[in-house]
């Protein structure tokens, strides 16, 4: 008799179960769709912007309940799968920080450039809310700086034009809304590369908007990814787009010469940053590109005058890009326009 009254109630707690899981993912969705509707209003000036809402079961049924197999990328904040939805591969962000909504917000709105990642949709059910974005194949670039993918190494060609598209996009962030927006942590992990190595720019977990009648955020503290973090930002907690130009600048670098943003000295005691790199202060006259660049590119450009005259070049514009003060940076708009020029600098 105890037994068929204990089997009779199994049933009843798993119910009761259930009924506490749906409960809690309606109050997810009613207190996520609120913040989300509010900086909807806030930021997209009038304009439409139709993203797709997913159910929670759609997202767990995608990556087979988040499964570990399926992640890309993780970290303490947010983790990042591949899966299958609606018959098509797709890219799961799944965040663990109250960050997500402005990821969202800004991620729909660079939605329509080519060279941002394209957000399809987000799921408000989970207490930290998760976005659906299109496929990327060829997965994140990097942060070491071996600019292996595939195992394959990245041609000179390939990188020169990855860093012409990602300036695209950052000057796109800058100019194209009504107040420029500040990326505030420019590094590879939020760059991913698709099947064409066309980079994507993705996560805006921590970007900002310049309000009206100013040129800069004041903040409170600042946040960085160590060896790409601005210092004047470092030592002023003031963002402004010349923060991303920093950045940029020594993304640029690791592009050209194959290293890490940071590393260990000789003694291994003393972990330095790519831009205190004693070959690039050189103060008496103009630094030899074969002295710092990666020697795959120079074994590719080899004795052409043209090619090299283009590393130099882009030598140039990635040292103007971090000087320490932020109003001897260029705005990324001629950032952008200045590695066009480069790029055609040599016909194909």
């Amino acid at each position: 008799m105890a037994s068929k009254t204990l089997f009779s109630i199994i049933p009843c707690v798993k119910r009761k179960e259930e009924k506490e899981e749906k409960e809690e993912r309606k109050r997810s969705f009613l207190k996520n769709g609120s913040m989300l509707l509010k900086d909807l209003i806030a930021s997209c000036d009038g304009k439409s912007h139709p993203i797709r809402c997913y159910s929670a079961s759609e997202l767990i049924r995608a990556t087979n309940n988040f499964d570990p197999s399926c992640v890309i990328d993780g970290s303490p904040f947010a983790d990042l799968y591949r899966g299958i939805l609606d018959d098509r591969t797709v890219i799961i962000k799944k965040h663990y920080v109250d960050k997500a909504i402005r990821d969202i917000i800004i991620s729909m709105q660079m939605s329509t450039h080519k060279n941002s990642l394209k957000l399809l949709g987000c799921c408000l059910e989970f207490d930290g809310p998760a976005l659906v974005f299109e496929n990327a194949g060829k997965g994140l670039l990097n942060n070491h700086g071996s600019l292996v993918v595939d195992n394959e190494l990245l041609p000179w060609k390939t990188r020169l034009r990855i860093a012409r598209q990602l300036a695209s996009a950052l000057t796109y962030l800058h100019t194209a809304f009504p107040r420029p927006i500040v990326h505030r942590n420019l590094s590879p992990t939020c760059i991913l590369l698709d099947d064409d190595y066309v980079p994507k720019l993705f996560d805006f977990s921590d970007s900002i908007t310049i309000p009206p009648d100013q040129l800069y955020v004041q903040e409170n503290f600042a946040k960085w990814t160590v060896g790409y973090g601005d210092p004047y930002y470092q030592k002023h907690y003031i963002s402004s787009e010349k923060t991303d130009v920093y950045s940029f600048g020594v993304l640029s670098l690791v592009f050209l010469m194959r290293r890490r943003a940071t590393y260990w000295n000789e003694a291994r005691n003393v972990l330095q940053c790519l831009t205190e790199n004693p070959k690039l202060n050189v103060s008496d006259g103009q630094i030899q590109i074969e002295t710092i660049a990666d020697p795959k590119i120079l074994k590719e450009v080899g004795g052409d005058e043209q090619a090299q005259q283009q590393l130099q070049d882009f030598l140039a514009l990635a040292l103007l890009c971090i000087q320490e003060k932020t109003e001897a940076r260029p705005d990324m708009i001629d950032v952008a326009k200045e590695l066009v020029r480069i790029d055609k600098s040599i016909l194909p």
